[in-house]
């Protein structure tokens, strides 16, 4: 049986845009802390996320007006628990990408530690009542009490930062 000849194939027309547009948004927090009983402790809020989930995590939040990160980072901290922090350095930045129905938003998350100057630990402050609770917890135990790996990467660096400098 003899075939024809092979025809190339048919290119596929190339899929419209039409995806999800992607939104920008970067936000400051910070890890803030005061010595404890066995060490350090920090800070954390828990909040529950769009799918209900109670997530424990660092407090952040977007600049206002023309605040710097580091100005954010101090505000933010304290609405979302309560405690007056004085920057001690930078701990770098984290990025990650979620949904919502209308698009997608890729966040930049820039952080800092703090020192812990005042202040009572209290959700009255968060003035988008996002903060459900908020804790002291130690330093040591952030790893297996924080949701997301990322932040969990940002409290090795505070801890890095200070074995090397208090």
């Amino acid at each position: 049986m003899q075939r024809g000849p092979r025809r190339a194939p048919v290119p596929k027309p190339p899929r419209p845009e039409g995806g999800l547009p992607t939104v920008e948004e970067v936000s400051a927090g910070g890890v803030v802390i005061r010595p404890g009983p066995h060490g350090f402790e920090v800070a954390i809020i828990a909040r529950y996320n769009r799918g209900g989930r109670l997530e424990w995590c660092l407090p952040k939040g977007h600049p206002e007006g023309e605040e710097d990160f580091a100005r954010a980072a101090v505000r933010e901290v304290e609405e979302e628990t309560g405690i007056s922090g004085s920057i001690l350095t930078t701990l770098g930045s984290i990025e990650y990408w979620f949904t919502v129905p209308t698009h997608r938003v890729h966040k930049t998350v820039h952080h800092f530690l703090l020192e812990a100057v005042g202040g009572e630990l209290t959700t009255e402050k968060d003035p988008d009542h996002e903060a459900v609770d908020v804790a002291w917890v130690a330093l040591e135990d952030l790893d297996r009490t924080l949701s997301f790996p990322n932040e969990r990467r940002i409290v090795t660096m505070a801890r890095q930062v200070i074995a090397d400098t208090l």
